[in-house]
């Protein structure tokens, strides 16, 4: 039987007969049996492949067969805009067929709330922090709201999955399962990732249901058109750009706020129809933007990650990129944005504006172009999550015996193979001490140190695992441009009242700082921009196809420009002594420099194993730099010797993050030595013979 015959006939109808498709993609068309059938599915496709009709088709069949009545679908997405995008798609779909669809996350009115909890949809849009509310708010009634539900469908998943906001969606999904007293199906649709089955046994958590990935090879595309050109800075890729592709329409991709910003203000004084997105914009603002964008034709939107992740903008002709992402899976992301119409293909152009920056680029390519693409892996020990989630569990529940609390948890595979059982009772016990929980006559509730902590605004700041940084809203008259940040702001009021934002730049008038509002009007004089945040790094693997790339550039040669070619033979010459299954102590000017290639957790790992032994000046993702006052051949004699010796008995300062007051410091160091150091990273570049390079470079 075709699988599309197994579709509700009344779905069938509306996608030949109102959407007029001709037909179904093949990966909508794999998915209809497992999904229709129950089981755990994880749907794999690039931007624009189709995930989402892959999922909801099926689903929608589903309830019309069961004649399904009240919330029987949530739909998790990673961000507000990406869930604003879908609704009126989803709500067309549903439509059709006589269901609903409804929209909820922070920015949707009480009023709109109230009606959705008096007559619940079929499907509801929401985010992980909202889902949170739901189950702790003394004004819905979770048993009521969500008992015919039925399936979590996940957009976006490894936009979750590796990171701890992953980790509470995962609990709180089995916190759904409880309230249900069902086994939730679980489907989940992301882009290629290279562990696709580990990530898809992860999501089903406690789930007892058959489980399936379903992943259509792209077969008979042409290759895509990528190429690496070397700008050596942002003015000089606006020129670029504003020069290249005119009348088509240019989605330019940075990795940073700032970048962003500087580059679109370049943009602009060149003439070229600009427009920008990123997360510190305003909702208005970044919806005119990508709107506006969407209708154009010879224009640019110069945007962060926030437009990787399915928002559509429209069609397409070319996605630049500045510089380059740091993983494999997020460049396929944004070369998925390109060749969607017939007659065009997929493209990349790197604009690379630093030799660092280039670099990173030609190790990229290096890398996509071995078919390697990085595995998503959850983080480990997220015993963070679990404190979190202990204090959300009494604020649903009211009063909890030790035992219930602690069988939330125990019960859910891939926590365990993280978290042991003594872990949990011994977090348990630091809060109870804490008395960030209270114990009386053997029930656990919510105590006056998490009340202290948490409970303003009801208990607002516990939605979220991750920290939001201080910010003031930058408003125009009375138009909302965007935030900036506490920090940011000081450092410009006090020297250089000029800002940068949404690519225009703005005079700083006045700072109501009980209201935390900065206002402006538009200036002539180029403004700044900056946001701090912590910096991206790179792995093990990235830092080796680095290696690789100066090594041996054949497997991208045919990728560079004219001006590629030139740096690249440039690095190769400045890298002369680097060996592929070596690494170099190399003497310098004022310092000893170890090369290893090794990535930056692996090079932390190394720095505090020596630090005790050796003066260490700094360490990045490829190197650590000791001082000059060590003898280069005691240190060459000694150096993989005492790492292969050391163990990992040093501390490690480090911040756990939003819950960091909610763990103990025995709890926090485990975390973050699990987290943030590379064994496997290291070990590997001290199986590498070590070369002296006493040239001075």
């Amino acid at each position: 039987m075709n699988p599309f015959d197994r579709l509700h006939p009344a779905v069938q109808y509306h996608i030949v007969n109102s959407l007029g498709w001709p037909r179904l993609r093949p990966l909508q068309q794999r998915s209809i049996e497992p999904v229709l059938e129950g089981r755990n599915v994880i749907c794999l496709a690039p931007t624009a492949g189709g995930k989402t009709e892959a999922a909801i088709f099926p689903l929608l069949s589903r309830l019309l067969e069961n004649d399904g009545q009240g919330l029987g679908i949530l739909y998790v997405c990673p961000i507000k805009a990406l869930l604003n995008n879908l609704h009126h798609r989803l709500g067309h779909y549903a439509g059709l067929v006589g269901r609903r669809v409804a929209l909820w996350h922070g920015d949707i009115k009480s009023g709109d709330k109230r009606r959705i909890l008096a007559d619940p949809p079929d499907i509801l849009l929401t985010t992980p922090e909202s889902i949170e509310l739901l189950l702790i708010s003394v004004r819905t009634r979770p048993e009521v709201l969500f008992a015919g539900l039925t399936t979590v469908v996940v957009d976006e998943l490894h936009a979750f999955a590796g990171f701890d906001r992953g980790w509470q969606l995962l609990l709180l999904i089995e916190r759904l399962a409880r309230v249900t007293e069902r086994d939730l199906q679980r489907v989940g649709l992301s882009a290629t990732v290279g562990n696709p089955a580990q990530l898809l046994k992860w999501l089903s958590g406690a789930s007892g249901r058959p489980q399936e990935v379903v992943e259509v090879p792209a077969t008979g595309l042409p290759d895509p058109e990528v190429t690496l050109d070397y700008v050596g800075g942002v003015r000089n890729a606006a020129t670029v750009i504003s020069r290249l592709h005119r009348g088509e329409k240019r989605l330019v991709f940075c990795d940073s706020r700032r970048q962003t910003e500087e580059l679109a203000y370049e943009l602009r004084a060149l003439g070229v129809s600009t427009f920008v997105s990123h997360s510190s914009l305003s909702v208005e603002v970044r919806r005119h933007a990508e709107q506006a964008f969407a209708k154009g034709s010879n224009c640019v939107i110069v945007a962060t990650s926030t437009l990787e992740l399915g928002i559509d903008v429209g069609d397409l002709d070319r996605v630049i990129q500045l510089d380059a992402p740091y993983t494999v899976a997020s460049f396929l992301q944004r070369l998925g944005r390109t060749g969607r119409r017939t007659g065009t293909s997929r493209n990349c152009l790197f604009l690379a504006t630093t030799g660092a920056g280039f670099l990173r680029a030609g190790a990229l390519i290096r890398l996509w172009r071995a078919g390697y693409v990085e595995p998503v892996l959850p983080p480990p020990f997220p015993v963070q999550v679990v404190a979190q989630q202990m204090l959300a569990l009494c604020l649903q529940y009211g009063r909890l015996t030790r035992g219930e609390l602690a069988g939330h948890f125990r019960g859910i595979p891939p926590l365990m193979a993280e978290l042991s059982g003594a872990v949990i009772d011994d977090l348990l016990v630091y809060l109870l001490n804490e008395t960030y929980l209270l114990e009386e006559q053997g029930a656990i509730s919510i105590g006056p140190a998490a009340e202290k902590a948490f409970g303003a605004r009801h208990y607002l700041a516990l939605l979220s695992v991750f920290e939001s940084q201080s910010s003031y809203l930058v408003q125009y008259g009375k138009a909302e441009i965007g935030q900036i940040q506490a920090l940011s702001l000081q450092m410009l009021v006090e020297k250089y009242p000029f800002v940068t934002l949404g690519g225009r730049s703005w005079r700083i008038n006045h700072v109501n700082e009980i209201r935390r509002v900065v206002y402006v009007e538009p200036s002539e004089v180029k403004g700044k921009s900056r946001w701090f945040g912590t910096g991206q790094t790179l792995s093990h693997a990235f830092c080796q196809s680095m290696k690789a790339f100066v090594t041996g550039p054949e497997s991208v040669a045919d990728h560079l420009s004219v001006r590629g070619r030139t740096l690249q033979q440039d690095l190769q010459e400045e890298f002369a002594w680097v060996r592929r299954d070596q690494t170099a102590l190399v003497d310098q000017q004022e310092s000893r420099v170890w090369w290893n290639f090794a990535g930056y957790r692996a090079n932390l790992l190394a720095a505090k194993r020596l630090e005790g032994t050796y003066e260490i000046r700094r360490f990045s993702d490829c190197w650590i730099e000791f001082t000059d006052n060590h003898d280069l051949q005691v240190l060459a004699g000694e150096l993989i010797s005492l790492l292969q010796q050391l163990d990992m008995t040093f501390t490690l300062d480090a911040d756990s993050g939003k819950f960091d007051s909610l763990l103990s410091d025995a709890l926090k160091e485990g975390q973050a030595k699990l987290r943030l150091l590379d064994q496997e990273g290291l070990e590997a570049v001290l199986q590498q013979q070590l070369q002296v390079v006493k040239v001075r470079v």
